[in-house]
């Protein structure tokens, strides 16, 4: 099963929007993160149409921060996103019928309902200003 990074990637570039302190092509970003600009592009608009980013047409143009990071958690880009769960093991629906099957799954749904709930919290009280703290 293949990961989500996009989150990890976003996140990526958003620090590096800050500390260019200019504006990023999609072209460039796509670069940085091996994948094509209109991947980038996409999954930008997604921000942009949260109000985190921006882009501008043109000669010196591209995409830049709308925000400071200190107000952007990881919770809000997670939204923006449109993620719907923070993990990729998921349940079986083959045997709905059968009895053990619906004990294994409701033990799995608690405890991964659980461990989200947290990871959720915590994504809440990060703003992104801490993960380009070291590089300055």
């Amino acid at each position: 099963m293949r990961k989500d990074s996009r989150l990890s990637r976003v996140l990526h570039v958003l620090v590096h929007l800050k500390m260019t302190e200019k504006p990023v092509t999609s072209d460039k970003m796509a670069e940085m993160l091996f994948t094509n600009p209109v991947v980038v592009r996409r999954t930008m608009a997604l921000l942009r149409d949260q109000g985190y980013v921006q882009s501008t047409k043109g000669h010196n143009g591209g995409w830049s921060l709308t925000k400071p990071l200190t107000e952007i958690t990881l919770l809000d880009i997670h939204k923006a996103l449109g993620e719907t769960s923070v993990f990729t093991i998921g349940l079986t629906d083959e045997h709905t019928n059968c009895p053990i099957e619906r004990a294994v799954n409701t033990a799995l749904k608690d405890v991964m309902d659980e461990a989200e709930n947290l990871m959720l919290k915590r994504f809440g009280e990060i703003t992104l200003d801490i993960l380009g703290k070291e590089f300055k």
